[in-house]
């Protein structure tokens, strides 16, 4: 018999009121009843809103009855109920997909806006194959997870619970961007061009260049993304030149302009540091490209923001004293943070006051420097929401905005703006090695640490 056919009367010979708003469906010999407007939740082109705009015939679904009453009060509260925890999630995937309310039961489980960041900890560990350790992640916005490690992209979907690897032509990825579920950008220090990648099927679908003046090849050092702009940051292959490229994501990566472009001549040391990161700050309409050298004289950097219509840069920060380890950009908290590379300490400067001297402000403790060691080397900045997440070692410290009084009498270039740490995770998951690469997905944060071949996911203790 087919999943849906037939019809019936309710049991005890008790009919459906043929101008009635409530709906009886039979499940596997079960009976539900809700309502119209319910099963019209379920979308347009979903069976169960075909069924609320039927005749009044009883329809039978040849389907599970206790997965589908957890259906049900997926579509009534658009939450799953506790008892879900009881079933396998591919089982209600399965479910979902058949009754065509998959995008629900995602929005349900890895909704962005259900992310809480105070009650983050780990709850999963998603092992790679081979002997490679992640060397780069990426995710979109509901939770899919693209991993690089070695010559290899390792996909997960929303559930993390379905992988798939592919082989690439690098012999190892050091950037890489989900342009979508399916579809990731790919690139590396050590192999021209930048390569978009269909996922599914594991071929390259186009391969974007950069050329000199004297046309010598270029390798990809950061990409980065915005609604309408693929960016990427080119180095030439005899490090002599380098520059940001605009393709446009909405005409086939089609390259729309450059800016930054390069080409040193002597010791210009400024002109020969590439981005190596690039973020799109959506609050200002700007471009943040970083990059960093270290030399006799230490570590040095650069930190601008382009407006990428005018090609001009409209902020340039030069580190010389004590340059980022890594740097972040919250929009949220309209604010820029980085780790000092000699002091290991915490900075933020506020978007709202740029241009100022001395932008800079120390979140820590402000030691001074000892005997010259790195204390930030490695250190990794990121920024989700209204939170910033700082990574020194193997732990994970959140940062977030408090209000205290008044801002009145309060000293400082940003007076009324005080910032405090958490250390996150339960004591069982502080520690441990370094960690080497920070993203969030969905309701969820993901973490890789030095010589380990997995991916930690952390997530609060709501949902399945």
């Amino acid at each position: 018999m087919p999943p849906l056919a037939g019809s019936k009367s309710l049991p005890n010979g008790v009919p459906q009121e043929s101008n009635s708003n409530i709906i009886t469906i039979d499940v596997g010999g079960q009976i539900f009843q809700t309502t119209k407007q319910t099963l019209i939740l379920a979308g347009s082109k979903s069976l169960l809103s075909k069924i609320a705009n039927s005749d009044n015939a009883i329809p039978f679904i040849d389907r599970d009855p206790e997965l589908f009453s957890i259906i049900l009060s997926l579509l009534r509260t658009g939450n799953l109920p506790s008892k879900a925890r009881s079933f396998d999630i591919q089982d209600l995937i399965f479910e979902a997909q058949f009754y065509g309310i998959e995008n629900l039961l995602v929005n349900s489980q890895s909704n962005p806006s259900q992310f809480d960041a105070f009650n983050l900890e780990k709850s999963l560990v998603l092992p790679m194959s081979g002997r490679d350790s992640p060397s780069a992640i990426s995710t979109t916005e509901y939770e899919s997870l693209h991993v690089a490690h070695g010559s290899k992209i390792t996909s997960f979907d929303w559930s993390l619970q379905r992988k798939s690897t592919i082989l690439t032509q690098f012999t190892a990825i050091d950037s890489l961007l989900a342009l979508s579920d399916k579809v990731a950008a790919a690139g590396a220090t050590d192999f021209s061009g930048l390569q978009i990648i269909d996922l599914d099927n594991g071929f390259v679908k186009q391969t974007l260049n950069w050329e000199n003046v004297t046309r010598s090849g270029s390798t990809v050092q950061a990409i980065g993304v915005s609604p309408e702009y693929l960016f990427t940051s080119f180095e030439s292959v005899r490090r002599n030149s380098n520059c940001i490229m605009l393709y446009d994501r909405n005409d086939s990566f089609r390259s729309v302009t450059k800016i930054g472009h390069y080409e040193i001549f002597g010791a210009d040391l400024d002109s020969a540091i590439p981005a190596t990161k690039l973020q799109w700050v959506s609050s200002h309409n700007l471009l943040m490209a970083s990059g960093s050298h270290s030399g006799p004289s230490g570590v040095l950097g650069n930190i601008r923001f382009w407006d990428i219509r005018s090609r001009n840069v409209v902020w340039e920060l030069k580190e010389r004293v004590d340059c980022f380890a890594d740097i972040a950009v919250s929009n949220s908290l309209s604010s820029i943070f980085k780790i000092g590379v000699n002091t290991g300490e915490v900075f933020f400067a506020d978007l709202r006051s740029i241009g100022a001297d001395n932008s800079w402000v120390c979140l820590g403790d402000g030691r001074k420097v000892a005997n010259g060691k790195k204390e930030g080397f490695g250190s990794i900045v990121g920024s989700h929401g209204n939170h910033v997440f700082c990574c020194r070692g193997g732990n994970i410290e959140l940062w977030s905005e408090v209000q205290i009084g008044s801002m009145q009498n309060q000293e400082g270039p940003y007076p009324g703006r005080v910032f405090r740490k958490n250390m996150m995770g339960r004591a069982k998951d502080i520690g441990g090695s370094r960690i080497t690469n920070l993203d969030f997905g969905g309701n969820k944060m993901f973490v890789t640490r030095k010589d380990q071949h997995c991916v930690e996911v952390w997530g609060s203790s709501r949902g399945l």
